[in-house]
């Protein structure tokens, strides 16, 4: 439910969304990667709001998908690729929001406003963790989940485990530039304490 005083969503209707979207079956994809991006959009980016966020759009394509298996066994198939439709969707906004961190730490470099090491540090450690608790999710996911969907988040947690994922390729590059932008900010720093320790001896 969105919140007038801060910045929540309501995972219940972000989770009934998914659902929704992956029981229909049109755009699983795009309309799972929209509805998260929406998601991500409206929560402070913290590590338990990403949890929140993650774990809604899984159990809603679960439950999506099993209510889908429910109607009818014919459709097996097409359960199967809405769920990796689903997941994919959720790995493609994950992956978006690493590569706006990126692009915000470039932008802000580029007008020269260096951040903190406090604060790249902060964001580089729950940007780390993002694609660890995205497989964890997914696996939490296929633990609850029973048959065809079972299977289909197991195939989906080892092909992630052995290929990767989109968030994961995205937080190479991202987390090259919170280095290099980490490198940047103790160079000034050492070089602004040369200058200080010149200045008063």
């Amino acid at each position: 439910m969105q919140n007038d005083t801060s910045n929540t969503i309501d995972s219940a209707k972000l989770e009934s969304e998914v659902r929704d979207t992956v029981a229909q079956g049109d755009n699983v994809q795009e309309s799972v990667q929209r509805l998260t991006l929406k998601a991500l959009s409206s929560e402070i980016h913290d590590l338990a709001s990403l949890r929140r966020v993650i774990t809604a759009v899984m159990r809603g394509a679960r439950d999506g998908v099993q209510q889908k298996l429910q109607q009818t066994t014919s459709q097996t198939n097409a359960a199967k690729i809405q769920m990796t439709d689903a997941i994919a969707g959720l790995d493609a906004a994950l992956a978006q929001l690493a590569e706006a961190s990126k692009l915000a730490v470039e932008e802000a470099a580029s007008r020269a406003r260096k951040f903190s090491n406090e604060e790249l540090t902060r964001a580089r450690s729950d940007l780390e963790s993002l694609e660890a608790m995205f497989l964890e999710t997914l696996q939490s996911s296929a633990s609850t989940a029973k048959g065809l969907v079972a299977d289909t988040l197991h195939d989906l947690v080892t092909h992630a485990k052995l290929n990767g994922t989109a968030v994961g390729s995205q937080l190479q590059d991202t987390l090259t530039t919170f280095t290099q932008q980490m490198t940047s900010t103790g160079q000034s720093q050492l070089e602004s304490g040369v200058k200080l320790t010149h200045a008063t001896s």
